[in-house]
C-alpha cells in the first residue's frame, strides 16, 4: 500500500504545472500584408510608387533567438522612367543617343525562400528561460526565387533578402509583427513594360552581372503567426 500510494503521489507530481515552466513550441504559421515597391532603373526612392503585397510563411524555432523561415509572397511593383532621360539606343553612335525612352510598367512578383532570423533577445512567454521576452527585434538573411509573370516579358532569378523587424507575443501561442526585407536579384527585366515595347536592360549600355546593376524590390508587412507543435506536454494536455 505505502508503494502504491508513493507511485500515486509521484504521478500527481509529474502531471501538476511546475512553477515558472515555459512550454517551447517547434513551429509557426501565420501570414502577412503589406507594400511593395521596386527599385531600378526607373526608380531609386524607398517606398515611391508603393503597392500591395501579401504572403504566407512558416518559422522552424531552433532555440529563443535563432529560428528559420520560409515564404510564399506575391507583390505588385510598378513605376516609370518621367523626369529621367534614359536614350532610345545607347549604341547608336549619337551623341543623344536617339531619342528619349519612356517607360512605364505595372507587374506582379511572386517570391519563395528561406531566411535565418536572430532574435536580439531571447523570445518566449513565462519564467522558465532566464531574460526571454515578450517582445525583441531581429535581423533577416537568406537566399530566395523571384518570378515575374506575363502580361510582360517573363523574368526569374536568384534573390539574396536582408532586413530587420520586430515581432511580440500576444499570447503564449500567438505572435504579431513588422518587417522590412529587401530582394537584391538576379533579374534585370523586373521593369519591362507590359504596355509598350520599352525595356531598361541596361539603358546606357553599361552591361551587368550576377547581382550587379540588376532589380530589386522591398516587402514591409504586418504579420501574425501561431506557434504550433509544443517540445514537451505537461499529462493534463
Amino acid at each position: 500500500m505505502k508503494r502504491l500510494v508513493a507511485g500515486l503521489i509521484g504521478i500527481i507530481s509529474i502531471c501538476l504545472p511546475i512553477s515558472g515552466q515555459e512550454l517551447e513550441y517547434k513551429m509557426e504559421l501565420g501570414g502577412g500584408v503589406g507594400g511593395c515597391f521596386y527599385l531600378g532603373d526607373a526608380n531609386s526612392t524607398p517606398f515611391k510608387n508603393l503597392g500591395g503585397m501579401g504572403g504566407i510563411m512558416a518559422r522552424y524555432i531552433f532555440n529563443p533567438r535563432m529560428a528559420v523561415k520560409g515564404n510564399l509572397a506575391w507583390g505588385h511593383i510598378s513605376g516609370n522612367s518621367d523626369h529621367m532621360f534614359f536614350p532610345e539606343d545607347p549604341n547608336s553612335g549619337t551623341p543623344e543617343g536617339g531619342a528619349p525612352a519612356h517607360i512605364k510598367f505595372s507587374r506582379n512578383i511572386f517570391d519563395l525562400g528561406a531566411q535565418f532570423e536572430f532574435n536580439f533577445w531571447g523570445y518566449g512567454t513565462g519564467n522558465g528561460f532566464k531574460d526571454n521576452k515578450r517582445i525583441t527585434p531581429y535581423m533577416l538573411a537568406g537566399i530566395g526565387m523571384t518570378f515575374a509573370s506575363r502580361p510582360a516579358e517573363i523574368d526569374a532569378g536568384f534573390n539574396i533578402p536582408l532586413g530587420i523587424g520586430i515581432k511580440y507575443k500576444i499570447k503564449e501561442r500567438i505572435n504579431i509583427g513588422l518587417e522590412w526585407s529587401v530582394r537584391f536579384t538576379t533579374c534585370d527585366a523586373l521593369d519591362v513594360s507590359n504596355n509598350q515595347g520599352g525595356k531598361l536592360d541596361a539603358p546606357y549600355g553599361i552591361t551587368s552581372g550576377s547581382f550587379k546593376n540588376k532589380d530589386c524590390y522591398s516587402f514591409t508587412q504586418i504579420f501574425l503567426t501561431y506557434d504550433l507543435f509544443p517540445k514537451y506536454r505537461q499529462c493534463n494536455n
